[in-house]
């Protein structure tokens, strides 16, 4: 969740706070017959059928519920944790972090990289940050009679050389494999 949202979550708890500890208080004026006192106008009973009656009511009823469904859906799809990485600070680049590197190059490099394993079909690769951690998630499909051994060993490098790359020490990795159904080295043709 961004700054900007969690901010704006903390101002409207705090209204919608005041809003409710207010509504509260006058209802029980109100029922208590102490509005009066301060407010020889107030009306005894409220005629909430009058109202639902009117000509406006409905079209009225229907636009708030329209923003009330899109600010709704705006509220959840900003509540959706983004793991995702765009940029990193390179190391060096001072305390505001002035040089930044778009992730996706060199993990894409990586990744291809890794495909070129003896035994691996297909990688891919993405930087995603888990539980506060920088994290590279590499995904690989090997066919069925790879050596394992040997992915292990090229995940390894390829997770060094990336590593070394960033030129950060705080990036940890991960991979995924998949074993392919049918194996397309001992296909004939």
């Amino acid at each position: 969740m961004s700054r900007r949202v969690l901010g704006l979550d903390r101002v409207v708890a705090v209204l919608l706070g005041l809003v409710l500890l207010a509504g509260g208080a006058a209802a029980v004026v109100w029922a208590a017959g102490w509005l009066r006192q301060w407010w020889p106008g107030a009306p005894a009973r409220l005629a909430v059928a009058d109202v639902t009656k009117e000509s406006w009511f409905a079209a009225a009823a229907a636009v708030a519920a329209v923003v009330l469904a899109v600010l709704a859906l705006w509220w959840l799809l900003a509540h959706v944790p983004r793991r995702s990485v765009g940029t990193l600070s390179l190391p060096g680049s001072g305390p505001g972090g002035q040089s930044r590197l778009t992730a996706s190059g060199p993990v894409d490099a990586a990744a291809e990289e890794f495909a070129l394993t003896p035994g691996v079909r297909s990688a891919s690769g993405r930087t995603i940050s888990d539980r506060g951690e920088l994290l590279v998630e590499f995904r690989a499909v090997v066919e069925p009679t790879a050596d394992l051994r040997t992915v292990a060993a090229a995940s390894q490098e390829v997770s060094a050389q990336l590593r070394q790359v960033l030129g950060r020490d705080d990036v940890r990795g991960r991979v995924r494999l998949s074993v392919a159904r049918n194996d397309k080295t001992r296909r004939v043709h």
